[in-house]
């Protein structure tokens, strides 16, 4: 899945954007502890340091935790894109 990713005014929060058409269907917001039907929520939603996502159709915004690093999650967020196509 071809994606382009963007900070945010938010140091917190990465934009991901895809650029092969609809990630989701209307709007997405799950958080550490939710147990999503999506392959890419879920998939995300188990890395270490991510507390919560937004998105809607064609946009996914990760928000990390406080004490996570963005250098260390990004490689992690790339593969989880890569591996739900």
């Amino acid at each position: 899945m071809n994606v382009k990713s963007e900070p945010t005014p938010n140091p917190n929060a990465m934009k991901f954007t895809s650029q092969d058409g609809p990630l989701f269907e209307g709007r997405v917001i799950c958080k550490q502890g939710d147990n999503p039907d999506h392959p890419l929520l879920k998939q995300l939603l188990e890395l270490e340091g991510v507390d919560n996502l937004f998105g809607f159709q064609d946009f996914l915004t990760v928000n990390k935790t406080f004490d996570a690093q963005w250098d260390n999650l990004m490689p992690k967020i790339e593969e989880a894109f890569e591996q739900n196509q």
